[in-house]
């Protein structure tokens, strides 16, 4: 048999190392295709049977000048006669999750998706998370409300505020009830290192009770309790734990990879350099003083009243912001009307989770100034 030439061997060599070279080019760069042609960053417009945008809506995303920093947010409504409902998103913003767990707010309010400085829409790597505190972003919130107003002729507009907005929200309608109608707390904080040693205790006991070892021994080497915080290392654990629950973000999202993580990609209204400052922005604000301040506050103390209606939608099988605490905050907190909804298929999210009860709620309770619904209520 005849040996190959060094001239051939180079040659099978040659196209052997194209081929590979190809196959890897393909897997990487055809993903990365992919993902910037289903990024074109447009809001998605309200459509009439005709094809044609819907009169009197609206659907921007935009850019405003907020207390001196440029900031994003997405606004969205079928009919700007609307009331006007500004949503405060939590440790990172949540609007493309209206794209897994539909839902109608848009069918009864003017909706501002204020995306907060240092996050999403309005992430500047130029600014330290060291320099965004409590106090910047509540008058960030008081500044969009104002501009709201303005923008759409308000006398008032709805405030909601989600897990970390809620620590934002209720402040904001504390120190400005005449910007608002109403304040919707959903899984509000209270008294969020209280939360988190609750939260640890739980996931501890159910591991130990399903034999998963593994998470055991993780969650033992980062102990929350009150005494001694929350250690560094408890950040690497406690998503991932608290989402094979059935305990975090939603009762039906086992993983942040496929329940978060894939989503955001998948987002069309975002670019995908604002896909990528989502993420950047998310890995900031676990480490942020505005973080350290939460755990740092009780609400009970630092705002135990409001003087506008106040609702707290909150899911019975949310860790991720204690239930219980937020039902003792709501006990307490003295407003000129109240009420608790309990969400039973829900975790953190009933917003997204229970869309059709939440809207109820909006429609029938929050709209018009009572709380017929609530499980729990004070007038």
């Amino acid at each position: 048999m005849k040996t190959p030439s060094v001239h051939s061997r180079f040659q099978i060599a040659k196209r052997i190392l194209v081929a590979t070279l190809s196959i890897v080019a393909a897997t990487v760069l055809v993903p990365v295709g992919l993902l910037f042609l289903w990024s074109p960053g447009k809001p998605t417009p309200f459509l009439d049977e005709h094809g044609h945008p819907l009169p009197g809506s609206i659907a921007e995303k935009i850019h405003v000048t907020i207390n001196g920093v440029q900031q994003g947010m997405f606004i969205k409504g079928k009919d700007t006669a609307n009331p006007v409902l500004l949503y405060l998103h939590g440790g990172m913003p949540d609007y493309f999750l209206t794209q897994t767990y539909p839902i109608k707010l848009e069918d009864y309010f003017t909706v501002c998706w204020w995306e907060q400085r240092g996050a999403g829409l309005s992430y500047n790597p130029d600014n330290s998370s060291d320099t965004v505190t409590t106090e910047q972003l509540i008058d960030d919130a008081l500044e969009v409300t104002r501009y709201l107003q303005r923008r759409f002729g308000k006398q008032k507009i709805y405030l909601l505020g989600h897990s970390g907005g809620s620590f934002l929200g209720i402040q904001a309608a504390a120190r400005a009830p005449e910007l608002y109608y109403a304040y919707i707390g959903m899984a509000q904080m209270s008294r969020q290192l209280k939360s988190e040693q609750l939260a640890y205790e739980y996931m501890l006991d159910r591991f130990k009770k399903n034999g998963d070892q593994s998470m055991v021994r993780e969650l033992e080497t980062c102990p929350v309790s009150i005494e001694r915080g929350i250690p560094e290392t408890y950040g690497l654990v406690r998503d991932d734990a608290m989402h094979s629950l059935g305990i975090g973000t939603t009762h039906d999202m086992k993983s942040v990879m496929t329940g978060i993580f894939l989503p955001s990609l998948q987002f069309r209204q975002y670019t995908v350099g604002e896909k990528i400052n989502l993420w950047r922005g998310k890995f900031r604000s676990g480490v942020s003083a505005v973080w350290n301040e939460m755990l740092a506050t009780d609400l009970a103390k630092t705002t135990p009243s409001v003087d506008v209606p106040v609702y707290f939608f909150h899911g019975i099988y949310d860790y991720t912001v204690s239930y219980t605490e937020a039902k003792l905050y709501f006990d307490h907190l003295r407003a000129p009307l109240k009420g608790f909804y309990s969400f039973q298929s829900s975790a953190h999210s009933p917003l997204f989770e229970e869309p059709e009860q939440s809207m109820r709620i909006l429609r029938e309770d929050v709209l018009t100034g009572r709380n017929i619904l609530a499980d729990t209520k004070v007038e």
